[in-house]
């Protein structure tokens, strides 16, 4: 059975950083495509950052520059240092993995990032 779990979520100011941690159980993570989605009050979920087994990533143009993803395959985690943080990222995060060979999707149970002006 496929878990993720996260931690690092919480109430931080403008400008100040936050790093989202996602551990993986039950999958072999190194080969798959690991990401970091978002969903605001009202709005629908969007990507933020996605990793492939390879290393190439991706970001939505928003957080450019200032959110990070990263993965230790070791540890079978992956992660999002989250810098110059803005109200506009307040928002439930949730990490996702999908195995590389069948599109299968796995997600995280979510953790509230809220940025204060």
């Amino acid at each position: 059975q496929v878990q993720l779990v996260e931690s690092g979520g919480g109430l931080v100011q403008t400008g100040g950083s936050l790093r989202l941690s996602c551990a993986a159980s039950g999958i072999i993570f190194s080969i798959n495509i690991v990401a970091w989605y978002r969903q605001a009050p009202g709005k629908q979920r969007e990507l933020v950052a996605s990793m492939s087994s390879g290393g190439r990533t991706v970001y939505v143009d928003s957080v450019k520059g200032r959110l990070i993803i990263s993965r230790d395959n070791a540890k079978s985690t992956m992660y999002l240092q989250m810098n110059s943080l803005k109200p506009d990222d307040t928002a439930v995060y949730y990490c996702n993995i999908q195995k590389s060979l069948t599109g299968a999707l796995y997600w995280g149970q979510g953790t509230q990032v809220t940025v204060s002006s």
